[in-house]
């Protein structure tokens, strides 16, 4: 069993000796930071979650997305072809994010996360993983004004995290998530989204793992576990069907079981976990599983995330020495 976090970590820490970026990036705003200072605050708040997992026991650590505004809105702004609207609810969650607007044709024009990436493998003893949001997502999210075709839309933006990919690839990255949890939200746009992904996976070659979650994946399995992806993570808090949809996983694949609320400051129990590892075990042996939140953590407060992982970790632990 693999221990990891899907993406996102809180960015604001506790207590006064912490680095908080929010007031950081409030005096930038009033003129008392530069940017470059900012810079420096994001820096030591990604080494400082880095940590946090690592002193959780995680085993894949992500370098919690500290950078991102959200999971559209950094990359966006990055692609030429994106401009951006008034704030939006992100799915039902409590947080908004700013609308991308597509008013041009889309297209990647150099590295956005390869930095984030570099940084995180730098200050971290674990192995990293690279995160994207994927084409489908990024699409739903986004307000069109200029392809007025959603499949094209979709494919262009597959083409261009493609490459994002492939310069993870060429950075070192050895796994590459991607995010795609608008398309349960859309399940009748299946064959779409199995084109988007054969574009999107195309020439990488990394471990890559393809995440959902705030929903299940009935009326679209078996078919979703057989695209090109080595890992499926799929929530099992929020996506409760899973359990009776999900009744075999292909042999050559792993699951992420996400079993761990990142929505619910009520803390599971180290049993609760280990029951939820012991309940999946007949359908995925403990080397092909990633024990892991449902979504990312960036919705709790910090200590909170914390404690969550390692009950976690402590979970996945006693079911391997108790099956060793």
């Amino acid at each position: 069993m693999i221990t990891t976090v899907v993406g996102n970590y809180p960015k604001i820490g506790t207590g006064t000796k912490t680095p908080n970026l929010r007031t950081a990036i409030s005096r930038g705003d009033r003129g008392e930071m530069t940017p470059e200072q900012i810079q420096g605050v994001r820096a030591e708040v990604t080494a400082e979650v880095i940590s946090d997992q690592i002193q959780a026991g995680i085993d894949l650590v992500t370098d919690g997305l500290i950078r991102w505004d959200d999971g559209q809105t950094y990359l966006a702004r990055a692609i030429s072809g994106f401009s951006f609207t008034g704030l939006i609810r992100y799915f039902d969650t409590n947080t908004y994010f700013r609308q991308p607007v597509v008013d041009g044709l889309l297209k990647w024009s150099a590295p956005i996360t390869v930095a984030d990436y570099e940084f995180a493998a730098a200050n971290s003893s674990k192995p990293v993983k690279a995160v994207l949001t994927g084409p489908y997502t990024l699409a739903r999210l986004s307000k069109d004004q200029k392809y007025h075709d959603q499949k094209k839309l979709v494919l262009d933006l597959a083409e261009v995290l493609n490459q994002e990919a492939k310069a993870l690839q060429k950075a070192g990255a050895t796994v590459i998530q991607f995010d795609e949890p608008a398309i349960l939200k859309h399940k009748d746009e299946f064959p779409l989204f199995q084109e988007a992904m054969d574009r999107l996976t195309k020439g990488l070659k990394p471990t890559l793992a393809l995440y959902t979650y705030f929903d299940d994946i009935s009326g679209v399995y078996p078919a979703f576990l057989k695209l090109p992806f080595q890992i499926f993570g799929l929530d099992y808090v929020m996506g409760k069907a899973n359990w009776d949809v999900v009744t075999e996983v292909p042999s050559d694949v792993s699951l992420g079981l996400g079993v761990v609320n990142a929505r619910n400051t009520k803390m599971e129990t180290e049993a609760e976990i280990g029951d939820a590892i012991k309940r999946i075990a007949p359908i995925v042996p403990s080397d092909r599983l990633y024990i892991n939140p449902n979504c990312g953590l960036e919705f709790l407060p910090r200590e909170t995330a914390y404690q969550k992982l390692v009950r976690m970790v402590e979970g996945a632990k006693k079911v391997a020495e108790v099956t060793a």
